[in-house]
């Protein structure tokens, strides 16, 4: 099953975050807390939305979509872009992450949005391959470029 997440499921999409992280050999770049995570989906002013996958059998949130809207000046329309899109590795080959990303898609096409963008790391194959067997493109020809810490102050001149 999979629906909008609601503020129980913060400790449950924390939890998997973390897993996430692990998996993606970062686990000391996840510094998220879950105060963090409410405010920011929950909060007065939401910088993100989240979708979960639960457990037909025992309702447990097995998964998570964590997105937000971006804008194409190109189409001049909003898109999403998906931050996160993750399943538990035991809950795999179930459905929950083509649901997660048809959920997704659903709702780009139901409001208008063109685009539903996300980034891959390069040797993550398993992920590759599912995400061209639902027929997505890779941007080969773009390169994600991140500011962060010293570098991200010293280039804001403080």
């Amino acid at each position: 099953m999979i629906r909008p997440a609601t503020p129980a499921d913060i400790p449950a999409i924390h939890t998997l975050i973390r897993e996430l992280a692990e998996y993606e050999r970062a686990l000391e770049e996840a510094k998220a807390t879950e105060e963090q995570l409410h405010e920011a989906l929950f909060g007065p002013h939401p910088a993100a939305y989240a979708h979960v996958a639960t457990d037909d059998a025992t309702g447990a949130v097995i998964g998570y979509a964590i997105w937000f809207l971006n804008f194409s000046t190109w189409r001049g329309v909003h898109g999403i872009y998906l931050e996160d899109l993750y399943v538990r590795p035991t809950a795999r080959g179930g459905g929950h992450g083509k649901a997660l990303l048809t959920e997704l898609a659903r709702i780009c096409v139901e409001r208008g949005y063109q685009r539903l963008e996300w980034s891959v790391l390069n040797w993550n194959t398993p992920a590759i391959d599912f995400y061209r067997a639902l027929g997505a493109h890779p941007q080969d020809e773009w390169t994600v470029y991140r500011l962060t810490d010293e570098a991200l102050t010293k280039a804001s001149g403080t």
